[in-house]
């Protein structure tokens, strides 16, 4: 996808998927809601929020909940995704992914190609190429030939 495609109804459409997940975000003890819309390549959309554990480690984010689902049904080439989030679901400022998030991306996403729509509305958002957010990732490039 080139980002002149990714046009602001695609990116509307996305924001609001994730503001109708961030309320199944399990998140007890940080109260950090987040919640994430993956558009894939076919055009469908996979959702999914931050799930918190006890035990901290076992905690699952939003984007990378959303990548699972897509990927544990099949579906591995993405375009786009909208990420909202805030203390107790209030959305105030830009929820940027994690670097384990951003990792994620990269083993699935083309950097150049792949677009991370952070927002605060459907009016207040911003656009950044995975490449723009992970200079030198580290994909599965590097590990071939």
């Amino acid at each position: 996808m080139k980002r002149e495609e990714l046009t602001e109804e695609i990116c509307k459409n996305l924001i609001r998927k994730a503001e109708e997940t961030l309320p199944y975000a399990y998140t007890p003890y940080s109260h950090f809601k987040v919640a994430a819309a993956l558009l894939a390549k076919d055009g469908r959309i996979y959702t999914g929020c931050n799930i918190e554990n006890a035990a901290y480690t076992p905690t699952n984010c939003a984007e990378r909940t959303a990548f699972f689902k897509a990927v544990s049904e099949g579906n591995s080439c993405f375009q786009a995704i909208a990420i909202v989030g805030g203390r107790e679901g209030k959305i105030e400022r830009f929820c940027s992914p994690c670097g384990v998030c951003r990792q994620v991306m990269m083993e699935f996403c083309s950097p150049k190609e792949f677009f991370v729509i952070l927002a605060v509305s459907q009016e207040n958002y911003r656009i950044y190429s995975l490449e723009e957010i992970l200079p030198l990732g580290f994909s599965p490039k590097d590990l071939s030939d």
